[in-house]
């Protein structure tokens, strides 16, 4: 089984206990990955890669992700979401709509934005979030550029502000929450998240998760996205049967000529499915980035 099964998380459970959960449907040999980690809290589209999909991450990892969500105004919790200790209050602010549109645009662009304490960034190879559920002082992230694409916010009470939010990789939504917080000169976290789309995956092509996982337990016969339709309008080769068997054992001379101008990467198909992803060296020349299996869609 190779291919992207599309889940809609459910609140209470982390991105890594769903992808041990399809694995035990799939079996323990069965590679599983997903794309982009969703907060326990979080709900919402998550990208699940089975079998051969699961050499796709490197080219769907960076795409764009949409959200909607909420947040609280008036209270900061250490994680900056409704899970964590509360950590800091402050008067709820007095805001419209104009001063809301003015914030947003504020936050939309290339920006610096410091994330969260609790994440998965790495300090001394270990995890800002285990040093912070120790108790150790932790000196804050560095701030990093990040790309909101489009930020809209939108009053639904005193201390509530709803957001819809497309931004590129590397973006926290709960960070974001704190530094509009910052802005109206009050405290803030995530109220709550919800994914609605990671790259061309929409959250209306998701299945439930316990609807995935009762089909994985009897049948299996779960709607998966192919390898080469998952890699969208990434420029394509047709190749025959003969410079398949080639580049599949790595003879990336089979591409001799029929490299696509400036295409940079570009995706390698047969009739079989999808032979290889390759990188554009030269205008008759290519190298071979991944390669997969013939049983590959």
């Amino acid at each position: 089984m190779d291919g992207i099964l599309l889940i809609d998380k459910p609140p209470g459970m982390s991105s890594a206990e769903v992808v041990r959960q399809v694995k035990r449907r799939l079996g323990r040999k069965s590679r599983v990955g997903h794309l982009g980690t969703l907060d326990p809290f979080a709900t919402g589209l998550l990208p699940i890669l089975v079998g051969e999909a699961t050499k796709l991450a490197p080219f769907l990892q960076e795409n764009d992700k949409e959200y909607e969500g909420a947040i609280r105004l008036g209270i900061e919790t250490d994680t900056l979401d409704p899970t964590g200790r509360v950590v800091r209050e402050a008067v709820l602010p007095a805001f419209d709509s104009e001063r809301l549109s003015a914030i947003a645009a504020r936050f939309t662009g290339t920006i610096e934005q410091v994330p969260p304490l609790f994440s998965a960034l790495k300090r001394g190879g270990v995890p800002l979030y285990k040093l912070a559920r120790q108790g150790r002082e932790i000196a804050p992230p560095l701030p990093r550029r990040v790309v909101v694409r489009h930020l809209e916010l939108r009053r639904e009470s005193d201390s509530l502000i709803a957001f819809r939010l497309l931004c590129g990789t590397g973006t926290y939504a709960r960070a974001l929450a704190r530094d509009v917080g910052a802005a109206l000169e009050s405290a803030a976290h995530l109220a709550w998240l919800r994914r609605l789309a990671s790259g061309s995956f929409r959250l209306e092509q998701a299945i439930a998760l316990n609807a995935a996982l009762a089909v994985l337990e009897s049948d299996g016969n779960v709607s998966l996205i192919g390898l080469r339709e998952a890699l969208g309008s990434m420029p394509e080769v047709l190749v025959d049967a003969s410079a398949e068997r080639r580049l599949r054992h790595g003879d990336v001379r089979a591409l001799t000529g029929m490299v696509p101008r400036g295409a940079g990467l570009f995706k390698v198909v047969s009739k079989s499915g999808l032979v290889a992803v390759a990188r554009t060296e030269s205008q008759v020349m290519a190298s071979l980035v991944r390669i997969f299996t013939e049983a590959a869609a």
